[in-house]
């Protein structure tokens, strides 16, 4: 009697030679930055100066590599996160116990707090019963229901900050999408469908104070600049028409870049009022899980308007929903293993890094630098130069921080050239919200980059058109729409 044995070969992988390209350049530019001469100093309109620290300088170095590998993502997103609280710590930039601090900002445990709704939306069912309900409604085509759920997220963003939201409509995604595919692989679809949620709920959540923190942090910040006040009603009278323009926009441009395989799913009306009906009536998490979103969302936007409850931070109330989750039984501790830590550690990092090129002034250099190209500019083209920086910055760095960072020069800059400080602030909270080329720009990014179906590169590459696509908005913006609505743009 005589055996076979078959002896298994492992088949070598080739070397990824684009990967260790992309991961040498990181490091390369990292110390290129670091390790060069001093740099020379800012210098604003009235001649103050702005030197570049040493550990300025090395925050830009640091911000150079982590853009590089979360680009071309020679690393998961959340590992290249902790690389830059690791280099900061082991090149002294900033303290370990300050860089490391960032990961459990507040910012950071809201995402969190939103994700956690996300999951619980799925396991509770209420996310089956939205999209089979959305889908009775606009129908088979596909372009249409890109357009269903790209309104109802911009929709959304007017009552919920755009990460909860981003969140919420993340499982009702996953939902449509496998019905429109029978296996998880990338599709033009599925690509457009998330990419498309996460680009429409940043233009939503600039036409409310509710649809994110930086809003009202910015009308703040303007008002102890210039002792004027934008109140609720103005914002949302200036910038309804931009946020909704900018979502028709986006649908057409994912429609052209991301045209669908498919453009109708044949049975699908039927097929979606069927799955409706089957699911029965509402059962106890259902109801339980909605009851406490809603109250949650209603007690963060009650807090702009009662006095009794501006005092509490709204992560603090946003994550008594995840806690009620578990007093109530609707998750176990076996589901914290569906969080996507990936993402947590990505804006772990992402506010590491925020935080570092703010407090070691690298960011303030950047902005003197950058407007002062512009002083002697026309008004029209000094507004969009500015707007351009904050839009390339809130990629990088909290959109708050990036409006702190250039409104201050911007606002001393414009009346030498006849701007109205109006003006500037609404083009700035305006692309503020709209981070369209990387991750770590918005946390809608973030959630939207967890389906799979698409890259961190896909993600950039659309996203230099789309933001050329907002610049126009911006410009169009200044020349016609707000004119039109009584703003004035250049002071007389």
């Amino acid at each position: 009697m005589s055996s076979t044995y078959v002896e298994a070969v492992e088949v070598k992988a080739p070397f990824d030679w684009k990967r260790a390209f992309f991961l040498f350049l990181g490091v390369a530019l990292f110390c290129i930055i670091y390790y060069s001469p001093a740099w020379p100093d800012a210098i604003d309109p009235a001649g103050k100066h702005f030197a570049l620290s040493v550990q300025g300088k090395g925050a830009l170095a640091v911000f150079a590599l982590a853009a590089t590998w979360w680009i071309f993502e020679v690393l998961p997103i959340g590992v290249t996160g902790i690389a830059i609280g690791v280099v900061q710590a082991m090149f002294l930039i900033r303290k370990p116990e300050v860089a490391f601090k960032d990961f459990m900002d507040p910012s950071v445990l809201f995402i969190f707090g939103s994700i956690v709704i996300g999951l619980v939306f799925t396991k509770s069912g209420l996310t089956k019963r939205m999209a089979y309900k959305m889908l009775s409604i606009v129908g088979e085509r596909t372009s249409m229901i890109y357009l269903g759920c790209f309104v109802m997220t911009a929709a959304l963003t007017h009552l919920m900050a755009h990460t909860a939201v981003a969140a919420t409509m993340f499982p009702l995604l996953l939902a449509i999408n496998a019905l429109y595919s029978d296996n998880d692989l990338p599709t033009k679809f599925g690509k457009g469908l998330f990419i498309g949620m996460a680009y429409v709920a940043g233009a939503g959540s600039i036409i409310t104070l509710l649809g994110a923190a930086r809003g009202a942090v910015a009308i703040g910040f303007y008002k102890e600049m210039t002792g004027k006040e934008i109140s609720f009603f103005e914002l949302s009278y200036y910038m309804a028409p931009i946020g909704w323009l900018m979502v028709f926009l986006l649908w057409g441009f994912i429609m052209l870049v991301c045209k669908p395989e498919r453009a109708v799913i044949p049975g699908l009306k039927e097929r979606a009022k069927r799955m409706y009906i089957e699911l029965g009536g509402w059962n106890r998490k259902e109801i339980m899980t909605l009851a406490i979103v809603l109250s949650v969302i209603l007690i963060i936007a009650l807090k702009n308007w009662v006095p009794a409850l501006k005092s509490i931070d709204k992560t603090a109330i946003l994550l008594t929903s995840t806690l009620l989750f578990f007093v109530f039984n609707i998750l176990n501790v076996d589901d914290l293993e569906d969080i996507p830590w990936n993402i947590i550690l990505l804006f772990g990092g992402a506010m590491s890094i925020g935080f570092c090129l703010w407090q070691t002034k690298a960011a303030e250099w950047m902005a003197v630098n950058w407007l002062q190209l512009f002083a002697s500019s026309p008004g029209i083209v000094f507004i969009l130069g500015m707007a351009f920086f904050v839009m390339i910055m809130t990629n990088f760095i909290m959109n708050v921080a990036a409006i702190a960072i250039s409104l201050p020069v911007a606002l001393v800059i414009a009346p030498y050239l006849g701007v109205g400080g109006e003006v500037i602030f609404f083009s700035a909270l305006m692309v503020a919200g709209m981070p369209f080329l990387l991750l770590i720009g918005a946390a809608p990014n973030a959630i939207a980059y967890n389906s799979k179906q698409f890259t961190t590169g896909e993600f950039f590459k659309y996203g230099v058109a789309a933001s050329a696509l907002l610049m126009v908005v911006v410009w169009l913006a200044v020349a016609v729409i707000w004119p039109l609505m009584g703003m004035q743009i250049f002071l007389k």
